[in-house]
This record gives C-alpha cells, structure tokens and sequence, in this order.
C-alpha cells in the first residue's frame, strides 16, 4: 500500500533532507489521502492555530464583516439572462447563502427594485434533501418555432448542483412553469444523483433525449477524471441502453457533445478535447442510430471553432497554411477567420481575415448577436470593441462590414455579451475598472447605414454597483517592467497617489500586494474590487496586477512563451515587476508581499522558493505545488501540455526546477507564507498545499495553513466562508507587510 493511501501517517523526520529527493519515499504523502482519518487530524490542527494567529487579530473580525458586506449588498449588479421573455439571475445574499434562482421581466430590470419571482431556492432544497448544495448553472431547452408560435413557453431545463462545491456534480431536469424538479419516476433525466456526482454533463437534443457525457463505470473516464463517451439518452429508457455516439481513446481529455436549435440551422456537434490547447470537432448526422456519420471539421488541432447560422468561425493559435484560389495563404496564430460551413465542407479554404494580431494586440472574445459580431481587442492590455456585418454574399473570403465602437477609458475593462444570439441585436456592455464601480448597458447593434459602416446604438444605461470604499486620493496607472531576457512586461498599479509617487530620492514603505496568474491563456484585465478597496487600499495598501508570460494578454503566443520547459520565463516576469515595484520607490521588499491561486499559486509558490529575497509575505492559494505528483492527482493529468509530463525523465529535468515542494531548503530563509486550500477541491488536488505546509512546518519556517471544509476549486462554497477566507489573506499580509 502506498503511503497517499494509507491512512496511518509515515513517521516524518522533524527535519527531513531537503531538498526533498522525488524518487525517495515522500515523508508527506500521506496527507494527499484526501478524507483520511491522520489528514484531516492534521488539517483540524493546522486550522486551529490559523484561527489563533489570524482569528483572534484585533482587525479580523472587522475586516471579515466588511468584505461580507461587498458580497452580500443588495446593491450589487445582478447579471441575467434572457430565456424567453423573462431574464434569469442566480443570487447570493446574507438572506440566501446557498443562492436563489430567480427570474423578472426586462421592464421590471430597468427598475431600481426589481420584482424577482424565485424559481429555486438552494438554501431550502440543501435543508430539505440533507444535501449542502451548490449551484453550477442551468441548461434550456430551446422550444421549436411552431411550439414558439403557439404561445408554448420556455419549460424544460437541465440545473446542475455540486455536493460541497466540488467539479463533480450531478444533473436533474427541471420545470421552469411548474418550478419543480422532474422526478425521474415521471420521466425526469437525472445524471449521478445516487452517487453523488460525476464529472461531465447532459445537454439536450430534443425534448424526449439528451446527450449524456459522465463516468459510466470502470474505464469511461480520461486520466483526468472526465468523460470520455457521450451517449444519446432516450427519456424513459435505462441510462444503460443510451447509444454511444463517440467514445474518445483513453488518453483523451474530455468528449462532450450538444444540438444546436437555431431554426434552420439545427446541427449535432461532437467534441473531443485531446488536451488542454488540442481537440477536434465533428458534425453528426444520423445521431444514435447506425447511419449515424461524423464529419470532422478541418482545422488544425491548436485551433477552436464555432458556429453562427451559415458561418463558421476559426481561432487560430498557431500558423495555417491552406491552398486557396491563388496559391497557399498562411494565415497567423491569433488570427480569427470566417467562411461559409458549406463552402467549408466543400475544400473552400478562402477565409475572411476577421482579426489578425501585431505585436500589442490580441483577440480577447467575440459574441454573435442575430446579424452581427462583436469582436473585443486588447492593445496593450487596453479593451477595443469592434462591429463586424458578413456580406449577404459573394465568396467565403469577401470582406466584413466594420466599425469600431468608441474607446474606453484605458484603465478599464469593457466586455460584451449578446442578449439572445438567435433573435435579437442586442448587446450587454459591462464595463469596470479597478476604481470605478462596474456598470451593465444595453444597446443595438444595427446594419450598415447609407457609408457602408455599421455600429451600435446609444448604450441605456440600466444598471450600476455602488462604491464599496472611498476613490479620493487613489489613482490605477500602468506601467513596464523589463524582465531578465529584455521582454516588455505590463502591469497595473492602483494605490495612494503620494505612495505611488513619492518625493524624489525617498524610498517608499507602502505596503503592496502583486497579484498574478500567467497560466493557460488568461488575460487579467482591470475590475472593480470592492473587497481589495476595503481592506487593503483604504488602508494605504497599493495593489498590482502583473501581465506575465503565460496569460493571454498578447495571445498565444504570449501563452507559448511560457510553456512546459520556458515555464521560467512566467516567474522570471513577476519577479521583474517586482523589482520594479522597488525601483520606482513605491515599496520595499520587506513590505511587498504575492498572491496567487491554482495555476497562480504554482507562481506564488515559486516566488518563494526562488525569489525570496524579493517579498516580505506570500499568500498561496489553492496551488500546484508538487510538481512530480500533480499528473497523477484528480485533474492534474489534464495539464501536461502546460506543464510537461513528469514521468518523462527528460521533461522532469525542466519541471524539477519549478517544483516549489523539491525546491524547500530547510537552511535558506523564507518570508512568511499562508497556504489555503479545500477539502473539497476535486481539481487540484488539497495534499499539494498540505505538504507544502508540512514540510515547511518541519524545517522550522513560519507558515500559516488553512483547509476549508468545502467550497471546490473556489475555495468557498458561499458568502460566509468566502469572506472568513478573504479575511484571513488580508489579515495575514497586514501582519507582516503594513
């Protein structure tokens, strides 16, 4: 029996040889038994002293209850969606912890106090079923143009609900007239309700079938722990006679399938994710039956599709070269393409160049509305809204009728998302910035106008979060940090203006926080933190946002930078603003501290064991830290592609060197760090941050640790335990860096 799995712990050297050897016996490993008895013993005592060192600081308790204020205020923005003619919103407050789903019309929304009528209330379905659930979202059932017609509303629905908050969840259908759950007694589609839960999901085809993509037993899972097949469920027939309709190798990633019901363009569309950056996409015709094709749409593999009426759309990450009407054309990574599927389908491989990257920007999102296509560009991290019109005809590659939609502040983030793809033009705008309140508009696209162009309507203003804390006196700016190989890296910088701008030949104290991520193509773009304002600006904290290598703030190719063996580079980034945190005299290293979670906290972790020198305090927060074990933990298989293999000698040569728990040296000092994690995060895995803490809790390092009970990947499963968490970070980086 291996010592992760058995629940007696393997004595520990008080001090173990550090650093640790990988191909030795891990002195720890026994806590990555995740529900084990000695673990969880551990993790009650390690949360224990958290409470006498964090807990019982005179700030908490205020810290703690303002942060529940932010997450709790009715006067927050409540983000909805259309569904038919009602607009649909899942919300949490002090009143509902688990959250209501709840729904109101469009007239009532522009109103100040809207009237929500609830249509399922998780605190009391948790209380009546003895089951702590949490929301993961709902699926509709598009009804059909003739039930459209005859006045049929929007019925049937697909809700997905976690025990804990872990990924694992389960699906039950549900309906939207009766406000009730379809028992499966009635026909009902259910997923996992007896187990307790599964990765993957149900999607419906029609009303009486869906697709089901789960753990069906032994060998239907990847490495990973999602599905690899997806069958075609008929209602009231035995999950067990559901027809396979693709079943992906073992080493894939995650298969999952869904029925486009735009009228007209009805389409079945199988997807197989081989790995993260990796995955094909077919069409199926013939579903479930033994006529049943799959066409394959051909794209590269790096590339990711979609589908709007005729058109299909094609995001590049890496160069394509295609043979067109005049020769090969290479088209660039980063580029978005358009053609008409069924010219696609027919070896037209004359697309039309939708967005083409240079060096400073890169496509962030694009939304389909009824007509249109609203394409968001980041220069220099910096949103811009683009409208774009397809010709009525003409060949696949003829050009797009477009417009720009007007510039934003730069320090804010502005994103779009359309109100119903299938039969409306109209758009939310949000719009937030790191000291201005979030605000959510409402505006038309419209066509081409007499010049040809087209754009959008007035934005209404409909909705606007209020002001957590007090802006005077703070200012955002962004600035450069050049990193070790002369790269220009952003970053954001919000704070007092005087700690910001100190006094010439005066080296500035100011407590700062550097927040960073730099992993699997994210961008971090400016928002509105409530939270951060209240307890950390407010009380003279500065905070700043680095853009590293990894993000996708440039791309992919700012994403491949820091891939797998050039992972260095990321780390090499962070430390550069950090130094140049330094430099322009705002702070010193003894007052800086880094924050981080998952991907970002393999970042924060690094920073401690590579750079400590550079930080006086680090909090990592639901991290990868053990570099040689995270493939073979819950989800960790998934992320070989960003990382590397370490059971690959070659590749555990390049990932050793980022490996914080081999990197521990038991005789170099350390700042102090807090580690968080969850009992119930089923990505990554909690024994990562528990062995982080136990080894640097026996070379004697000031370490503070602290477990959740529940919550997933997201650390919290509600408001409550989302602000005692938050409290504790906060509380912990004014000890040690205010």
């Amino acid at each position: 029996m291996s010592a992760a799995a058995d629940p007696t712990p393997v004595p520990a050297d008080p001090t173990p040889t550090t650093p640790l050897d990988p191909d030795a016996a891990d002195p720890f490993g026994w806590l990555e038994d995740v529900e084990g008895q000695a673990a969880l013993a551990w993790v009650r005592e390690r949360n224990a002293h958290a409470r006498r060192t964090l807990g019982a600081d005179p700030t908490f308790a205020a810290t703690e209850a303002a942060v529940r204020e932010v997450l709790d205020s009715d006067a927050r923005i409540p983000e909805v969606a259309r569904i038919g003619d009602r607009y649909y919103n899942f919300w949490r407050d002090a009143e509902h912890e688990r959250g209501v789903w709840r729904r109101t019309t469009l007239e009532s929304y522009r109103s100040a106090t809207p009237e929500w009528e609830t249509v399922l209330d998780l605190d009391a379905l948790g209380e009546a079923e003895g089951v702590s659930w949490v929301w993961h979202g709902a699926s509709m059932l598009r009804p059909t143009p003739e039930q459209l017609a005859a006045g049929e509303p929007w019925r049937r629905a697909l809700v997905d609900l976690s025990p804990g908050g872990s990924d694992a969840d389960v699906t039950r259908e549900f309906d939207l007239v009766a406000k009730r759950f379809v028992p499966a007694a009635e026909g009902g589609f259910e997923r996992a309700v007896v187990t307790g839960g599964a990765k993957g999901g149900l999607t419906w085809a029609d009303e009486d079938s869906v697709y089901v993509f789960t753990d069906f037993g032994e060998g239907t899972t990847t490495p990973s722990g999602y599905p690899r097949i997806v069958k075609l469920w008929r209602r009231g027939t035995p999950l067990a006679e559901a027809a396979t309709v693709y079943e992906g190798t073992a080493d894939d990633m995650y298969i999952s399938a869904r029925r486009s019901r735009t009228p007209g363009f009805e389409r079945d569309v199988v997807s197989r994710t081989i790995a993260f950056y990796r995955s094909e996409t077919f069409l199926a015709d013939s579903v479930g039956t033994p006529e049943q094709t799959l066409t394959k749409i051909d794209v590269p593999d790096s590339a990711e599709v979609g589908f709007h009426r005729e058109w299909l759309l094609v995001e590049l990450r890496d160069d394509w070269t295609v043979p067109g009407r005049d020769g090969e054309r290479t088209y660039a990574a980063g580029s978005l393409l358009a053609a008409r599927l069924d010219d696609f389908l027919a070896g037209v491989r004359d697309l039309a160049v939708l967005f083409a990257p240079t060096p400073t920007t890169s496509l962030a999102g694009a939304t389909w509305t009824r007509h249109h296509l609203v394409v968001n560009v980041l220069d220099d991290v910096t949103n811009r809204l683009h409208v774009l019109t397809p010709p009525d005809g003409g060949p696949s590659d003829a050009a797009w009728t477009r417009t720009e939609m007007p510039a934003t502040d730069p320090l804010a983030a502005v994103g779009t998302r359309a109100v119903d793809p299938v039969d409306s033009d109209d758009v939310w705008v949000i719009t937030t910035g790191y000291l201005t309140p979030s605000t959510l508009a409402l505006a038309t696209v419209v066509g081409p106008d007499g010049d040809g162009t087209t754009g959008t309507t007035a934005p209404e203003p409909l909705k606007a979060a209020p002001a957590f804390f007090d802006a005077d006196g703070l200012v955002a700016e962004q600035h450069f940090a050049t990193s070790d190989d002369g790269t220009r890296v952003p970053y954001f910088l919000v704070g007092p203006a005087e700690a910001l701008h100190p006094p010439q030949g005066v080296q500035g104290t100011a407590p700062t926080l550097l927040y960073g991520y730099g992993g699997f193509e994210v961008p971090l773009t400016p928002g509105y933190s409530g939270t951060v304002g209240r307890a950390w600006l407010r009380h003279g904290g500065v905070y700043a946002v680095a853009n590293i290598r990894g993000g996708g703030e440039y791309g992919p190719a700012w994403h491949q930078a820091a891939l797998r063996e050039h992972r260095h580079r990321a780390y090499e980034d962070f430390a550069a603003v950090a130094r140049d945190l330094v430099h322009r005299r705002i702070t010193t290293a003894a007052h800086l501290g880094a924050q981080g979670g998952s991907n970002g906290g393999l970042l924060t972790g690094n920073m401690l064991v590579r750079y400590p020198e550079l930080f006086g305090a680090i909090v990592v927060q639901v991290p990868l830290l053990d570099m040689k074990r995270y493939s073979h933990l819950l989800a960790g298989a998934s992320w070989t592609a960003e990382y590397g293999d370490p059971d690959d000698p070659e590749q555990w040569e390049f990932l050793r060197t980022f490996s914080p728990y081999h990197l521990v040296e038991a005789g170099r000092t350390y700042p102090p760090v807090l580690l968080t994690t969850s009992t119930k995060d089923d990505r990554v895995h909690p024994g990562h941050a528990r062995k982080m803490a136990a080894l640097l809790q026996a070379c004697g390092k000031d370490v503070t640790y602290y477990e959740n009970v529940e919550g997933g990947h997201g650390g919290a499963a509600n408001n409550a335990q989302a602000a005692y968490m938050s409290a504790l970070a906060w509380t912990f980086l004014r000890q040690h860096l205010a």
